[in-house]
């Protein structure tokens, strides 16, 4: 089995050793990484926030340990923001109760009223309603700048089973996001 080249290697090695400028160079260079997945993945400021930072504490934790070859420890690092991702997903479809919630008003809030119109927030609601699997794809390829090869591998998919949940996302997105092209004015 070949060695995999980490360009995080040193990093992690000096984390381990309990390095303060590392530890501190971790988090910067890290960090908002791991807060924008969660934040894609789970829709939800406060909860990717919680990920982020529990993603950031078990690196912490595991920089000692690190054994460099396996994996690139930005792979690894990111398969742990997803595992909390999910941990939390499952927990919100495991609430079960008596009588069905209240359903909140799909509209925008009094406070959000511009940002209504905002093609971001269509663009993350879209993304919110893609499955799951196809929306890790799109987060890990699009936002996370990975490439195909890094993404199946961190999916544990094969590069054309990748490329087939990239696909549909896509074109769930397009359409979904139909209403918002330059053409579909007049339509």
């Amino acid at each position: 089995m070949a060695l995999i080249a980490d360009p995080d290697e040193d990093l992690v090695r000096r984390v381990g050793q309990g390095d303060p400028a590392a530890i501190q160079s971790m988090v910067a260079r890290k960090l908002p990484r791991m807060l924008s997945l969660a934040r894609r993945m789970l829709g939800d400021a406060v909860e990717a926030e919680d990920v982020a930072q529990e993603a950031m504490l078990r690196a912490w934790r595991q920089a000692p340990r690190w054994a460099p070859g396996k994996a690139r420890f930005d792979t690894w690092l990111h398969r742990v923001a997803l595992n909390l991702c999910y941990d939390r997903l499952r927990r919100r479809r495991e609430i079960t109760t008596d009588t069905p919630p209240d359903r909140p008003d799909e509209g925008a809030a009094p406070d959000r009223g511009l940002l209504a119109a905002d093609v971001g927030v269509r663009v993350e609601a879209a993304l919110a309603r893609l499955p799951d699997r196809q929306r890790e794809a799109i987060v890990l390829c699009h936002y996370q700048e990975l490439t195909n090869i890094e993404a199946a591998a961190l999916m544990e998919v094969s590069v054309e089973a990748l490329e087939s949940l990239l696909s549909r996302g896509r074109r769930a997105l397009r359409l979904a996001l139909a209403d918002m092209r330059p053409d579909a004015e007049g339509a």
